[in-house]
Protein backbone atom coordinates (compact mmCIF):
# COMPACT_ATOMS: atom_id res chain seq x y z
CA UNK A 1 0.00 0.00 0.00
CA UNK A 2 1.57 3.72 -1.10
CA UNK A 3 2.26 6.26 1.76
CA UNK A 4 -1.02 7.95 -0.16
CA UNK A 5 -3.64 5.43 0.32
CA UNK A 6 -2.21 4.76 3.98
CA UNK A 7 -2.60 8.01 4.98
CA UNK A 8 -6.16 8.46 3.20
CA UNK A 9 -7.44 5.39 5.32
CA UNK A 10 -5.77 6.80 8.80
CA UNK A 11 -7.86 10.39 8.05
CA UNK A 12 -11.12 8.09 7.24
CA UNK A 13 -10.78 5.78 10.21
CA UNK A 14 -13.47 6.63 12.66
CA UNK A 15 -15.92 6.05 9.27
CA UNK A 16 -14.59 2.81 8.54
CA UNK A 17 -14.72 1.28 11.81
CA UNK A 18 -17.72 2.90 13.73
CA UNK A 19 -21.18 2.16 12.30
CA UNK A 20 -22.86 4.67 15.01
CA UNK A 21 -20.45 7.31 13.49
CA UNK A 22 -20.63 6.73 10.14
CA UNK A 23 -24.62 7.22 10.59
CA UNK A 24 -24.04 10.28 12.29
CA UNK A 25 -21.48 11.79 10.07
CA UNK A 26 -24.20 11.05 7.26
CA UNK A 27 -26.83 13.28 9.12
CA UNK A 28 -24.53 15.70 9.58
CA UNK A 29 -23.91 16.25 5.60
CA UNK A 30 -27.41 17.79 4.83
CA UNK A 31 -27.72 19.54 8.95
CA UNK A 32 -24.36 21.42 8.55
CA UNK A 33 -24.65 23.15 5.38
CA UNK A 34 -27.63 24.30 6.73
CA UNK A 35 -26.72 25.91 9.30
CA UNK A 36 -24.04 27.59 7.38
CA UNK A 37 -26.73 29.12 4.93
CA UNK A 38 -28.84 30.46 7.79
CA UNK A 39 -25.67 31.78 9.71
CA UNK A 40 -24.97 33.64 6.73
CA UNK A 41 -28.29 35.01 5.94
CA UNK A 42 -29.13 35.86 9.88
CA UNK A 43 -25.94 38.30 9.44
CA UNK A 44 -27.13 39.56 5.96
CA UNK A 45 -30.46 40.28 7.19
CA UNK A 46 -29.10 42.48 10.54
CA UNK A 47 -27.27 44.25 7.63
CA UNK A 48 -30.12 45.06 5.58
CA UNK A 49 -32.28 45.84 8.02
CA UNK A 50 -29.74 48.55 9.98
CA UNK A 51 -26.25 48.71 8.07
CA UNK A 52 -24.73 49.25 11.21
CA UNK A 53 -21.61 47.38 12.34
CA UNK A 54 -22.72 47.57 15.96
CA UNK A 55 -25.68 46.02 15.27
CA UNK A 56 -23.88 43.11 14.07
CA UNK A 57 -22.07 42.81 17.35
CA UNK A 58 -25.14 43.04 18.91
CA UNK A 59 -26.01 39.88 16.97
CA UNK A 60 -22.77 38.07 18.50
CA UNK A 61 -24.08 39.20 21.62
CA UNK A 62 -27.05 37.16 21.33
CA UNK A 63 -26.32 34.49 19.61
CA UNK A 64 -23.42 33.65 21.98
CA UNK A 65 -24.54 34.82 25.21
CA UNK A 66 -25.83 31.90 25.77
CA UNK A 67 -22.63 30.34 26.67
CA UNK A 68 -21.26 32.78 28.62
CA UNK A 69 -24.35 32.45 31.20
CA UNK A 70 -24.95 28.99 30.78
CA UNK A 71 -21.87 27.39 29.06
CA UNK A 72 -20.52 25.15 32.18
CA UNK A 73 -23.97 24.25 33.12
CA UNK A 74 -24.64 22.78 29.69
CA UNK A 75 -20.96 20.82 30.60
CA UNK A 76 -22.97 19.35 33.78
CA UNK A 77 -25.87 18.67 32.31
CA UNK A 78 -23.69 16.76 29.45
CA UNK A 79 -22.38 14.58 32.28
CA UNK A 80 -25.56 13.67 33.59
CA UNK A 81 -27.83 12.60 31.19
CA UNK A 82 -28.29 10.61 27.64
CA UNK A 83 -26.40 12.65 25.57
CA UNK A 84 -28.13 11.05 22.42
CA UNK A 85 -31.46 11.92 24.17
CA UNK A 86 -29.74 15.66 25.00
CA UNK A 87 -29.11 16.08 21.42
CA UNK A 88 -31.99 15.18 19.65
CA UNK A 89 -34.10 17.29 21.95
CA UNK A 90 -31.31 20.63 21.16
CA UNK A 91 -31.51 19.80 17.48
CA UNK A 92 -35.64 19.62 17.18
CA UNK A 93 -35.76 23.14 19.28
CA UNK A 94 -33.19 24.60 16.66
CA UNK A 95 -35.53 24.00 13.92
CA UNK A 96 -38.53 24.96 15.59
CA UNK A 97 -35.94 28.41 15.66
CA UNK A 98 -35.42 28.32 12.20
CA UNK A 99 -39.10 27.80 11.08
CA UNK A 100 -39.66 30.48 12.96
CA UNK A 101 -36.83 32.63 11.11
CA UNK A 102 -38.16 31.89 7.78
CA UNK A 103 -41.81 32.37 8.95
CA UNK A 104 -41.09 36.24 10.39
CA UNK A 105 -38.74 37.05 7.54
CA UNK A 106 -41.04 35.65 4.78
CA UNK A 107 -44.38 37.41 5.86
CA UNK A 108 -41.98 40.74 6.20
CA UNK A 109 -42.43 40.81 9.52
CA UNK A 110 -38.46 40.56 10.67
CA UNK A 111 -37.49 43.72 12.85
CA UNK A 112 -33.75 43.74 14.64
CA UNK A 113 -35.71 43.08 18.19
CA UNK A 114 -37.41 40.10 16.78
CA UNK A 115 -34.34 38.84 15.20
CA UNK A 116 -32.41 39.47 18.32
CA UNK A 117 -34.80 37.47 20.93
CA UNK A 118 -35.04 33.94 18.16
CA UNK A 119 -30.84 34.61 17.91
CA UNK A 120 -30.64 34.61 21.70
CA UNK A 121 -33.00 31.38 21.79
CA UNK A 122 -30.94 29.66 18.81
CA UNK A 123 -27.63 30.12 21.06
CA UNK A 124 -29.56 28.65 24.20
CA UNK A 125 -30.11 25.03 22.12
CA UNK A 126 -26.78 25.80 20.62
CA UNK A 127 -25.05 25.67 24.20
CA UNK A 128 -26.90 22.71 25.24
CA UNK A 129 -26.68 21.10 21.83
CA UNK A 130 -22.49 21.40 21.66
CA UNK A 131 -21.51 20.29 25.01
CA UNK A 132 -23.78 16.89 24.40
CA UNK A 133 -22.90 16.32 20.64
CA UNK A 134 -19.16 16.40 21.48
CA UNK A 135 -19.83 14.19 24.20
CA UNK A 136 -21.62 12.25 22.02
CA UNK A 137 -19.04 11.64 19.72
CA UNK A 138 -16.47 9.89 22.22
CA UNK A 139 -19.14 7.59 22.97
CA UNK A 140 -19.70 6.95 18.89
CA UNK A 141 -16.05 6.33 18.82
CA UNK A 142 -14.14 6.01 21.81
CA UNK A 143 -10.93 7.13 23.46
CA UNK A 144 -8.58 5.68 20.59
CA UNK A 145 -9.79 7.44 18.04
CA UNK A 146 -11.49 10.61 19.35
CA UNK A 147 -8.88 13.08 17.47
CA UNK A 148 -10.24 11.48 14.61
CA UNK A 149 -12.75 11.60 14.57
CA UNK A 150 -13.12 15.57 15.95
CA UNK A 151 -10.88 16.36 12.91
CA UNK A 152 -13.05 14.66 10.71
CA UNK A 153 -16.41 16.58 12.30
CA UNK A 154 -14.02 19.63 12.14
CA UNK A 155 -13.42 18.67 8.18
CA UNK A 156 -17.69 18.44 7.99
CA UNK A 157 -18.25 21.62 9.18
CA UNK A 158 -15.52 23.05 7.44
CA UNK A 159 -16.95 21.53 4.20
CA UNK A 160 -20.22 22.58 4.59
CA UNK A 161 -18.30 26.23 5.75
CA UNK A 162 -17.37 26.14 1.53
CA UNK A 163 -20.53 25.30 0.21
CA UNK A 164 -23.20 26.42 3.07
CA UNK A 165 -22.30 30.49 2.70
CA UNK A 166 -21.67 29.82 -1.36
CA UNK A 167 -25.40 28.87 -1.24
CA UNK A 168 -26.39 31.04 0.80
CA UNK A 169 -25.04 34.11 -1.04
CA UNK A 170 -26.58 32.83 -4.58
CA UNK A 171 -30.15 32.56 -2.89
CA UNK A 172 -30.15 35.66 -0.95
CA UNK A 173 -29.10 37.42 -3.91
CA UNK A 174 -32.12 35.81 -5.99
CA UNK A 175 -35.25 35.03 -3.65
CA UNK A 176 -33.90 36.61 0.09
CA UNK A 177 -32.77 35.51 3.46
CA UNK A 178 -36.10 33.80 4.36
CA UNK A 179 -35.36 30.86 2.18
CA UNK A 180 -32.05 30.11 3.47
CA UNK A 181 -34.07 29.98 7.16
CA UNK A 182 -36.88 27.59 5.81
CA UNK A 183 -33.91 25.09 3.97
CA UNK A 184 -31.90 24.83 7.16
CA UNK A 185 -35.44 24.17 8.91
CA UNK A 186 -36.22 20.95 6.67
CA UNK A 187 -32.02 20.13 6.85
CA UNK A 188 -32.57 19.27 10.69
CA UNK A 189 -34.69 16.41 9.96
CA UNK A 190 -31.68 14.71 8.26
CA UNK A 191 -29.75 14.67 11.55
CA UNK A 192 -32.53 13.74 13.90
CA UNK A 193 -32.45 10.82 11.50
CA UNK A 194 -29.18 9.78 11.86
CA UNK A 195 -29.60 10.08 16.04
CA UNK A 196 -32.58 7.77 15.75
CA UNK A 197 -31.26 5.31 13.99
CA UNK A 198 -28.21 5.12 16.46
CA UNK A 199 -27.29 1.65 17.46
CA UNK A 200 -27.26 2.97 21.79
CA UNK A 201 -26.13 -0.99 22.43
CA UNK A 202 -22.79 0.05 20.31
CA UNK A 203 -22.02 3.14 22.44
CA UNK A 204 -18.97 3.20 24.32
CA UNK A 205 -19.97 3.22 28.31
CA UNK A 206 -19.21 6.85 29.96
CA UNK A 207 -18.87 7.29 33.71
CA UNK A 208 -21.62 9.93 34.86
CA UNK A 209 -20.87 12.63 37.36
CA UNK A 210 -23.08 11.93 40.57
CA UNK A 211 -25.83 13.58 40.55
CA UNK A 212 -26.41 14.26 44.32
CA UNK A 213 -24.00 17.67 43.61
CA UNK A 214 -25.36 20.77 42.27
CA UNK A 215 -25.30 22.21 38.78
CA UNK A 216 -22.86 25.43 40.35
CA UNK A 217 -20.98 22.97 42.47
CA UNK A 218 -20.71 20.60 38.80
CA UNK A 219 -19.66 23.38 37.14
CA UNK A 220 -16.69 24.39 40.07
CA UNK A 221 -15.29 20.97 40.35
CA UNK A 222 -14.73 20.87 36.24
CA UNK A 223 -13.12 24.33 36.65
CA UNK A 224 -10.91 23.75 39.28
CA UNK A 225 -9.57 20.56 37.22
CA UNK A 226 -8.53 22.65 33.98
CA UNK A 227 -7.23 25.36 36.39
CA UNK A 228 -4.55 22.67 37.90
CA UNK A 229 -3.57 20.87 34.70
CA UNK A 230 -0.33 21.80 33.18
CA UNK A 231 -1.46 21.11 29.63
CA UNK A 232 -5.46 21.80 29.91
CA UNK A 233 -4.76 25.67 31.33
CA UNK A 234 -2.50 27.16 28.99
CA UNK A 235 -4.22 25.70 26.13
CA UNK A 236 -7.87 27.24 27.71
CA UNK A 237 -5.86 30.32 28.23
CA UNK A 238 -4.79 30.81 24.04
CA UNK A 239 -8.24 29.91 22.73
CA UNK A 240 -9.74 32.22 25.18
CA UNK A 241 -7.63 35.18 24.46
CA UNK A 242 -7.64 34.41 20.31
CA UNK A 243 -11.13 34.32 20.65
CA UNK A 244 -12.07 37.27 22.16
CA UNK A 245 -11.15 39.30 19.83
CA UNK A 246 -10.22 37.01 16.34
CA UNK A 247 -12.86 33.98 16.51
CA UNK A 248 -15.69 37.33 15.35
CA UNK A 249 -15.71 36.15 11.41
CA UNK A 250 -19.95 36.52 12.08
CA UNK A 251 -18.97 39.96 12.43
CA UNK A 252 -15.47 40.72 10.21
CA UNK A 253 -16.36 38.78 7.34
CA UNK A 254 -19.90 40.66 6.64
CA UNK A 255 -18.38 44.14 7.21
CA UNK A 256 -15.39 43.22 5.49
CA UNK A 257 -17.53 41.89 2.54
CA UNK A 258 -19.96 44.97 2.72
CA UNK A 259 -17.39 48.20 3.31
CA UNK A 260 -14.23 47.58 3.29
CA UNK A 261 -14.46 45.53 -0.09
CA UNK A 262 -17.86 46.62 -0.83
CA UNK A 263 -18.42 42.83 -2.82
CA UNK A 264 -22.48 42.49 -1.94
CA UNK A 265 -24.01 39.34 -0.79
CA UNK A 266 -22.27 37.18 -3.35
CA UNK A 267 -18.74 38.06 -2.56
CA UNK A 268 -19.92 37.31 1.18
CA UNK A 269 -20.45 34.30 0.38
CA UNK A 270 -17.02 33.73 -1.54
CA UNK A 271 -14.81 35.38 1.65
CA UNK A 272 -16.78 32.46 4.08
CA UNK A 273 -16.31 30.22 1.01
CA UNK A 274 -12.65 30.57 0.91
CA UNK A 275 -12.14 30.66 4.70
CA UNK A 276 -13.89 27.32 4.85
CA UNK A 277 -11.52 25.92 1.83
CA UNK A 278 -8.92 26.36 4.58
CA UNK A 279 -10.48 25.06 7.52
CA UNK A 280 -11.14 21.88 5.43
CA UNK A 281 -7.50 21.11 4.66
CA UNK A 282 -6.92 21.71 7.89
CA UNK A 283 -8.97 19.20 9.46
CA UNK A 284 -7.88 16.87 7.17
CA UNK A 285 -4.34 17.38 8.20
CA UNK A 286 -5.39 17.23 11.76
CA UNK A 287 -7.74 14.04 11.11
CA UNK A 288 -4.30 12.25 9.18
CA UNK A 289 -2.18 12.99 12.66
CA UNK A 290 -2.69 9.56 15.05
CA UNK A 291 -1.96 12.40 18.39
CA UNK A 292 -2.74 15.84 19.92
CA UNK A 293 0.13 17.79 20.26
CA UNK A 294 0.58 20.63 22.30
CA UNK A 295 3.15 22.05 19.90
CA UNK A 296 0.42 22.27 17.05
CA UNK A 297 -1.96 23.91 19.34
CA UNK A 298 0.47 26.66 19.52
CA UNK A 299 1.60 26.65 15.68
CA UNK A 300 -1.93 26.72 14.75
CA UNK A 301 -2.65 29.72 17.15
CA UNK A 302 0.41 31.50 16.07
CA UNK A 303 -0.38 31.02 12.42
CA UNK A 304 -3.75 32.48 12.63
CA UNK A 305 -2.53 35.43 14.57
CA UNK A 306 -0.31 36.47 11.84
CA UNK A 307 -2.41 35.70 9.28
CA UNK A 308 -4.66 38.42 10.94
CA UNK A 309 -2.03 41.04 11.02
CA UNK A 310 -1.31 40.38 7.01
CA UNK A 311 -4.97 40.37 6.41
CA UNK A 312 -5.77 43.89 8.30
CA UNK A 313 -4.44 46.38 5.22
CA UNK A 314 -5.48 44.29 2.48
CA UNK A 315 -8.16 45.58 0.14
CA UNK A 316 -7.95 43.15 -3.24
CA UNK A 317 -10.11 40.35 -2.85
CA UNK A 318 -8.10 38.27 -4.75
CA UNK A 319 -5.02 38.43 -2.13
CA UNK A 320 -7.87 38.53 0.66
CA UNK A 321 -9.31 35.08 -0.40
CA UNK A 322 -5.98 33.88 -0.66
CA UNK A 323 -5.58 34.93 3.15
CA UNK A 324 -8.70 33.34 4.18
CA UNK A 325 -7.77 30.25 3.41
CA UNK A 326 -4.28 30.35 5.27
CA UNK A 327 -6.39 31.91 7.90
CA UNK A 328 -9.08 28.75 8.06
CA UNK A 329 -6.13 26.30 7.87
CA UNK A 330 -4.02 27.56 10.92
CA UNK A 331 -7.79 28.36 12.93
CA UNK A 332 -8.95 24.40 12.47
CA UNK A 333 -5.48 23.20 13.21
CA UNK A 334 -5.96 25.00 16.31
CA UNK A 335 -8.94 24.64 17.56
CA UNK A 336 -9.70 20.53 16.78
CA UNK A 337 -6.41 19.78 18.33
CA UNK A 338 -7.09 21.78 21.45
CA UNK A 339 -10.44 20.43 21.53
CA UNK A 340 -8.73 16.47 21.72
CA UNK A 341 -6.22 17.72 23.92
CA UNK A 342 -8.36 18.78 26.22
CA UNK A 343 -11.16 15.85 25.85
CA UNK A 344 -8.08 13.34 26.36
CA UNK A 345 -6.69 14.88 28.99
CA UNK A 346 -10.11 15.08 31.30
CA UNK A 347 -10.95 12.55 33.76
CA UNK A 348 -13.87 10.13 32.44
CA UNK A 349 -16.99 12.05 34.38
CA UNK A 350 -15.66 15.09 34.17
CA UNK A 351 -15.26 14.92 30.17
CA UNK A 352 -18.47 16.61 29.50
CA UNK A 353 -17.56 19.73 31.75
CA UNK A 354 -13.75 19.77 29.97
CA UNK A 355 -15.97 19.75 26.79
CA UNK A 356 -18.22 22.89 28.43
CA UNK A 357 -14.98 25.05 29.58
CA UNK A 358 -13.33 24.21 25.91
CA UNK A 359 -16.87 25.46 24.48
CA UNK A 360 -16.94 29.02 27.20
CA UNK A 361 -13.17 29.67 25.81
CA UNK A 362 -14.33 29.03 22.39
CA UNK A 363 -17.79 31.07 22.39
CA UNK A 364 -18.50 32.52 25.75
CA UNK A 365 -16.30 35.18 25.23
CA UNK A 366 -17.85 35.83 21.85
CA UNK A 367 -20.77 38.27 22.92
CA UNK A 368 -18.28 40.38 24.67
CA UNK A 369 -15.36 40.10 21.55
CA UNK A 370 -18.32 41.00 18.74
CA UNK A 371 -19.20 43.80 20.59
CA UNK A 372 -15.85 44.92 20.70
CA UNK A 373 -15.01 44.18 17.57
CA UNK A 374 -18.20 46.39 16.29
CA UNK A 375 -16.81 49.16 17.95
CA UNK A 376 -13.15 48.91 16.90
CA UNK A 377 -14.66 48.48 13.15
CA UNK A 378 -16.65 51.86 13.38
CA UNK A 379 -13.73 53.48 15.09
CA UNK A 380 -11.26 52.10 12.52
CA UNK A 381 -12.77 49.86 10.26
CA UNK A 382 -11.56 45.90 9.49
CA UNK A 383 -7.94 47.04 9.41
CA UNK A 384 -7.84 48.18 13.10
CA UNK A 385 -9.73 44.73 14.32
CA UNK A 386 -7.64 41.86 12.43
CA UNK A 387 -4.23 44.20 13.42
CA UNK A 388 -5.24 43.94 16.86
CA UNK A 389 -6.93 40.62 16.84
CA UNK A 390 -3.77 38.76 15.30
CA UNK A 391 -1.01 41.13 17.51
CA UNK A 392 -2.95 40.01 20.92
CA UNK A 393 -2.89 36.43 19.86
CA UNK A 394 0.80 36.45 19.11
CA UNK A 395 1.43 37.94 22.54
CA UNK A 396 -0.49 34.80 24.39
CA UNK A 397 0.84 32.50 22.47
CA UNK A 398 4.34 33.58 23.58
CA UNK A 399 2.84 33.75 26.69
CA UNK A 400 1.45 30.08 26.26
CA UNK A 401 4.62 28.47 25.10
CA UNK A 402 6.81 29.10 28.06
CA UNK A 403 4.24 27.51 30.10
CA UNK A 404 3.93 24.63 28.07
CA UNK A 405 7.79 24.00 27.91
CA UNK A 406 8.32 22.44 30.97
CA UNK A 407 4.76 20.24 31.00
CA UNK A 408 4.21 16.74 30.11
CA UNK A 409 2.67 15.41 28.16
CA UNK A 410 3.29 17.28 25.05
CA UNK A 411 1.13 14.52 22.62
CA UNK A 412 -1.81 12.36 24.23
CA UNK A 413 -3.04 9.73 22.35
Amino acid sequence: MTSVAVAGARTFRSLRHHHNYRVFFAGQVVSVAGSWMQNVALAWLVIELSGSPLALGALAFCRFVPFTVLGLAAGVVADRVDTRRLVIATQGAAMIVSILLAAVTLLDLATLPVVYVLATLGGVTLVFDASGRHTLIYQLVGRKELPNAVALNAGLFNASRVVGPALAGLIIAAVGTGTCFAINALSFLAVLAALLAIRADELVPVERAAESNGIVSGAREGVAWARGSRVAFPTLVVVAVTSLLGFNFHVLIPLLASDTLAVGPRGLGLLSSAFGVGALIGSLIAAASPIARARVVLGGGAGFSLVLVVLAPLTDIRVVLLALVALGLCFTLFLTTANSLIQLEAPAELRGRAISIYLFAVAGLAPIGGLVSGVLTELGGTVLSFSLAGAVGLAVVAWAALRLRPAAPLAIS
